[in-house]
């Protein structure tokens, strides 16, 4: 296979997710409580490492917001960062573990609705958290994600303070910089190949640039130190190895370290399997990332990323959706992206330290609108409620919780809604008309009948009047719970006192007031 084939799709898209990448790094590692540097390491073993030994080819991975409120409680509780570490090597390795059991089918389990409504509420997210850095208001570092802020504020007061100190330099140079990215989306890719090798992102990074040399000195444009990104800047090549940390490992005997490990491990999967399968929906060539192979990839990232300093490493819809948005075709964009973080903290850190972030919250608000478009929505309502209720559900609990709580109660709400739709479609009923002063009614068993129907079964025969002829018919039905044969059979003594006559219909014939209904199930043929 040739890796290389695609090199003209995934390196203009490999560009843009390090525009994308870049800020989420430095800004989860600051949220997590952890050193600056520990944030690019991830990113940087995520790209490169995670990016060879995936068996996506659109997805990336790198620290995750989902485990910033982790390892900022962690750090605190297990005595260090150096003492974290140990956990995330063996998180890594128990990943690896839930690879050889196979643990990644748990990712087939989750609705469609869910995965949508994650993806759209994590649109959503991206566009209120991107408003005050737009605004130039960085108060709140670039990758908390949840609802009640570092800061002490939330996701909308955030918006409200944003309002009262907007930067003038700041917001112009990102309204010059959305310009950019919408024309360069929806005119200029259309007239010529040089737009489509040169990405939007990158132009307006540049602009960017260009924009705060250019007016550092002004008073009223001017974009001060704090709005642009930080990048650890060392001084020689030995001080850029000295931001290294290691871990621990004369604490691995602490229970609460093996605690911590497996809720890294479990969280970490949690999140990357949620992820292939969204990215997986979004890949417009519908290819299956293979699960196992995705966590035995994480889990050896995990690994690495500890062993020199790095913070927990996951696939990140933000930078995947980015990717496949971009056009990115294969592995390599992720690769590719992972390559610019190494070689540009290394090479032009300075460099770097002249983006302002309010163009890059330009880039990621065209992300978070493309994952959060209005036609998903009607798209969903038109689906029906069964549909629509998980994925608003889900929404909800990303914007005013986190993550992982929107896509718990989604799940919640999806398993009501699969429970209440085999509740009702237990049984079909119609009542005929009446004759010789008897009703006529006929109920006809689903193909399946499972103890989660006990409920509609017992309300619909408790309900039967007396003088009734019922008609009970398993023809169509091939697996009957043993539950709902010991109602049957109750029912029968029931009956008698009701003058209700049964009759019961299967392929084996017609029965009439069978006298045992458990007898009579366990003889029926297997294929019935």
């Amino acid at each position: 296979m040739n890796v290389f084939k695609n090199l003209k799709n995934d390196l203009p898209a490999s560009i843009v997710v390090f525009f994308v990448a870049l800020p989420l790094c430095l800004g989860i590692a600051l949220a997590s409580g952890a050193p600056l540097f520990s944030g690019l390491i991830a990113g940087i073993v995520g790209g490169i490492i995670v990016g060879a030994l995936s068996g996506s080819q659109i997805g990336v991975s790198g620290p995750a917001a989902g485990l910033a409120a982790i390892v900022l409680t962690s750090i605190g509780a297990l005595g260090g960062f150096e003492n974290f570490l140990v956990a995330v090597v063996l998180g890594g390795v128990i990943q690896l573990l839930f690879g050889v059991l196979k643990a990644g089918v748990i990712g087939y389990y989750f609705p469609s609705s869910v995965i949508k409504g994650m993806l759209t509420g994590i649109g959503i997210i991206i566009i209120l958290k991107q408003i005050p850095h737009f605004f130039g208001y960085d108060v709140d570092p670039e990758g908390d994600f949840a609802f009640i802020q570092m800061d002490g504020e939330n996701t909308f007061s955030e918006i409200i303070n944003a309002l009262n100190f907007i930067s003038p330099g700041a917001t112009i140079i990102a309204v010059i910089g959305l310009g950019i990215l919408i024309l360069w989306d929806k005119v200029l890719v259309k007239k010529a190949k040089i737009f489509q090798l040169v990405q939007g992102p990158l132009v307006a990074v540049v602009v960017g640039i260009l924009f705060y040399v250019f007016t550092k000195d002004s008073a009223g444009l001017g974009i001060s130190k704090d709005h642009l990104v930080s990048v650890p800047i060392p001084g020689d090549f030995s001080s850029f190895l000295g931001q290294f940390s290691f871990p621990n490992f004369a604490v691995i005997g602490n229970p609460d370290i093996w605690i911590t490990a497996f809720t890294i491990a479990l969280v970490a999967s949690l999140e990357t399997l949620l992820c292939v399968e969204a990215t997986d929906k979004l890949d417009p060539e519908k290819r299956v990332t293979p699960t196992n192979k995705e966590l035995f990839a994480q889990g050896t990232g995990n690994i690495i990323s500890g062993m020199i300093g790095g913070l927990p490493i996951t696939q990140v819809i933000v930078r995947s959706s980015a990717n496949i948005q971009s056009g990115g075709k294969s592995k390599m964009s992720a690769i590719i992206h992972g390559f610019f973080l190494l070689i540009s903290v290394i090479l032009i850190p300075r460099l770097l330290n002249m983006i302002p972030l309010s163009v890059l919250a330009a880039v990621l608000l065209i992300v978070g609108y493309k994952l959060a478009k209005p036609s998903t929505f009607k798209s969903m309502w038109n689906a029906g409620r069964k549909q629509f209720v998980p994925f608003m559900v889900t929404i909800l609990g990303i914007v005013f919780i986190d993550l992982l709580w929107g896509i718990g109660l989604g799940l919640m709400v999806g398993i009501v809604v699969i429970l209440f739709k085999s509740y009702q479609n237990s049984h079909f009923l119609h009542i005929e008309d009446k004759s010789n002063g008897k009703h006529k009614i006929v109920m006809t068993l689903a193909e399946e009948v499972t103890f989660f129907n006990k409920g509609a079964i017992l309300k619909e025969l408790d309900q039967l009047p007396e003088d009734t002829y019922l008609t009970l018919d398993v023809r169509k039905t091939r697996y009957l719970d043993n539950d709902i044969v010991e109602i049957l059979e109750d029912f029968s003594e029931k009956a008698k006192n009701k003058h209700i006559d049964i009759q019961l219909i299967s392929e084996r014939g017609v029965v009439e007031n069978p006298e045992s209904y458990i007898q009579f199930f366990k003889l029926r043929p297997k294929s019935a």
